[in-house]
């Protein structure tokens, strides 16, 4: 399959890129912005770039299917040409949900600091314990070559952004991950762009927590007070669907 990326060089579109042509895809993108560290490491899977968003790079050869980053928005003329073309088109969660994460262990870092580390920490983690887990990261983990990869094993570690997937899927992304076991770092006001107050983050939030399945994980420091999960209705004892248990890191006396 022939798969092009609008937006390719910001992280999450780039680790996406890595991950298609890792699927053995034929992988082209542009952006307004085709610069290094993100370009030299596209390059060097040998993924072709363009500078631009000039409608003619969908044509002679038109791929079987656009990926479009959610910085594109009606108006730019290649998501213009896609429309008028018909040409197949998804967002990045979307396609990373689809083709990759089904039928994985996926274990999602979500929160407004922190995500990139703590996601290269448990990829290094589940990497030394022999699991070799696929991640996309958004940034290279000192320990890797590289801020995504397929992975030989179930587990699958992503940085789970709470930011919109496209300017017709307007979700927040971590919505498309189905998490198993999911991290919550902390939870602040942040993107002031598309969120008008704290209480609409810590809704998308919500919808996240809800789609864990009632066998996974949730791990959230319980001192944080935007992440106090009262409303979200745990039932305490191992007998349940859903349950609670506390974990302390204070040493005992």
């Amino acid at each position: 399959m022939r798969i092009h990326i609008l937006g390719i060089c910001g992280t999450f579109m780039g680790g996406l890129a890595m991950l298609a042509r890792q699927l053995g895809h034929e992988v082209t993108g542009s952006d307004a912005n085709v610069y290094p560290p993100m370009s030299t490491l596209l390059e060097k899977q040998g993924i072709e770039l363009i500078q631009g968003y000039d409608a003619s790079q969908l044509d002679p050869q038109v791929p079987d299917l656009v990926i479009i980053g959610n910085a594109m928005t009606r108006g730019n003329p290649c998501v213009e040409a896609v429309l008028e073309k018909n040409i197949p088109y998804m967002s990045g969660p979307q396609w990373l949900h689809d083709f990759v994460l089904r039928d994985r262990w996926v274990l999602a870092v979500a929160g407004t600091h922190g995500k990139t580390t703590t996601a290269g920490m448990a990829t290094w983690i589940l990497e030394q314990c022999g699991y070799k887990p696929g991640f996309v990261i958004g940034g290279v983990p000192g320990n890797f070559e590289v801020s995504a990869r397929l992975g030989e094993s179930d587990f699958f570690v992503i940085e789970a952004d709470e930011y919109d997937c496209a300017f017709f899927d307007k979700r927040s992304k971590f919505v498309h991950y189905c998490p198993r076991t999911l991290i919550l770092n902390n939870l602040e006001f942040d993107h002031a762009d598309i969120f008008d107050d704290l209480k609409a983050i810590q809704k998308q939030f919500h919808h996240l927590v809800r789609i864990v399945p009632g066998q996974g994980r949730i791990i959230w420091p319980e001192n944080d007070i935007n992440l106090k999960l009262r409303p979200w209705r745990w039932a305490a004892g191992a007998s349940r669907s859903w349950w609670v248990s506390r974990v302390t890191g204070r040493r005992k006396s």
